[in-house]
């Protein structure tokens, strides 16, 4: 559906509380959600408060950070020992505990119960409340129970999780891990549920709107797409940086089936043979001993892939800038943050068709088919042979981004969300 005009009678600065049941920025799509959206909201004159669980977030001023610890059971190094004997005397942090040790994941969970007392001190605070609450894909009973108390609630919901699990599913090597998978996965009962009694939606790209409403089983009329932003000023292209013609980059997750790097990794075996001086930069980690390593040596291309990890903002953009081609392999993407980025420092792009990569690359990249490694190799290996095309295709991607993917952008289309929900609850 079309975003919702700006209702004129409400045209003052929000008192928006943004949550988030963990917000590094550094570890995946929700974090940098979290960290640029209040950045962009409080930029546009909004009073921003962000609440979240650990591991926190990265925010700048004047966006207020409210902190609702949990256990971060998965900073820990061991999860056994982890538990304190003040933990035994909350029943939330119990229970997180008991489930993470039986190989569950009830972060969402036991954040909404947080949540729920946390509005429970509030309601007793006579000072101001909250115009709206956006949640960032907690989708827990304590998240829909501010729905129910009469709180202007929006909901996103980057992609159904669904997916992720139907991948790693499809990627298992025998039933001991489908059992882990499907344990690991219980919350999404909580989740499905939970999205199909919110009344207002909000996700970030057209694939992920489609597969939202069929997992979960939602009218289409709920679900608003705002995309996401791109951070063009920190990815940016740095001519200063020789650019080497013979390294890949890609900043794939490396061993999670949904990403594709067990697709990428035969790719660049292939090209290997056709390009004596290929190498791959992974900006990423492998698991010591899990698929990926295994895969690497098997194949034999060990001394062609350099890992990186922990690079700040000014090195990754000095490594994409040093890259020939930047490559997304992924199976899904609900947006797709490794293209945009990467098209933002002028890198060209091969990617999959996987989910919305289509809509974030569009004509200024090469996409072929997902899970299909032949493909890859070819669309790399006809980039890496045309230096004129992959000019082109820099310099198409970072006006690309440049005209679509701002935060800013992404700011204003949720102020006439949040107004339209706000409308309608009082009607």
């Amino acid at each position: 559906m079309s975003e919702p005009a700006p209702v004129a009678t409400l045209a003052a600065p929000l008192r928006v509380a943004l949550l988030g049941y963990r917000s590094n920025p550094y570890s995946g799509g929700q974090g940098i959600y979290i960290k640029y959206l209040s950045r962009a909201l409080a930029a546009a004159g909004h009073d921003v408060d962000v609440i979240s669980g650990e591991p926190y977030p990265e925010l700048e001023d004047p966006v207020r950070l409210v902190k609702l610890p949990g256990l971060n059971l998965y900073a820990a190094p061991n999860h056994v020992t982890a538990l304190r004997a003040r933990h035994l005397r909350s029943a939330t942090d119990t229970f997180e505990w008991l489930s993470m040790l039986t190989g569950g994941f009830p972060e969402p969970y036991t954040f909404g119960r947080r949540l729920s007392r946390h509005f429970d001190r509030l309601d007793r605070d006579p000072g101001p409340g909250y115009d709206v609450v956006h949640d960032n894909q907690c989708l827990s009973w304590g998240t829909l129970a501010l729905q129910r108390r009469g709180i202007p609630l929006v909901t996103t919901i980057h992609h159904p999780i669904t997916w992720d699990r139907d991948i790693a599913l499809a990627h298992a090597p025998d039933w001991k891990h489908r059992l882990l998978i499907r344990r690991w996965h219980h919350f999404l009962h909580m989740q499905g549920r939970v999205a199909r009694e919110l009344r207002h939606i909000v996700t970030v790209s057209e694939s992920s709107k489609r597969d939202i409403c069929a997992a979960f089983r939602i009218p289409p009329e709920r679900v608003h797409v705002v995309y996401n932003g791109i951070d063009t000023e920190v990815f940016r292209p740095a001519p200063e940086v020789p650019r080497d013609p013979w390294q890949l980059i890609t900043t794939a997750s490396a061993d999670q089936p949904l990403k594709g790097t067990q697709h990428l990794i035969p790719a660049f075996a292939t090209l290997c043979q056709q390009f004596p001086e290929l190498k791959l930069l992974f900006v990423g980690r492998p698991k010591p001993g899990g698929t990926t390593e295994r895969l690497i040596e098997r194949l034999g291309v060990g001394d062609r892939i350099r890992f990186r990890h922990g690079v700040s903002a000014d090195e990754f953009r000095a490594l994409y800038a040093s890259s020939a081609v930047a490559v997304v392999p992924s199976e899904y993407e609900g947006f797709g943050f490794p293209a945009g980025e990467a098209m933002a420092c002028g890198t060209p792009v091969v990617s999959t068709d996987g989910g919305a990569l289509p809509e974030v690359v569009g004509d200024a990249g090469r996409i072929v088919p997902a899970k299909n490694p032949t493909a890859l190799a070819q669309a790399i290996g006809d980039l890496l042979c045309d230096g004129a095309a992959r000019e082109v295709l820099g310099r198409q991607g970072r006006q690309r981004i440049l005209e679509r993917f701002s935060w800013a952008r992404t700011a204003a289309a949720l102020d006439g969300l949040y107004r339209h929900v706000m409308a309608d609850g009082r009607r």
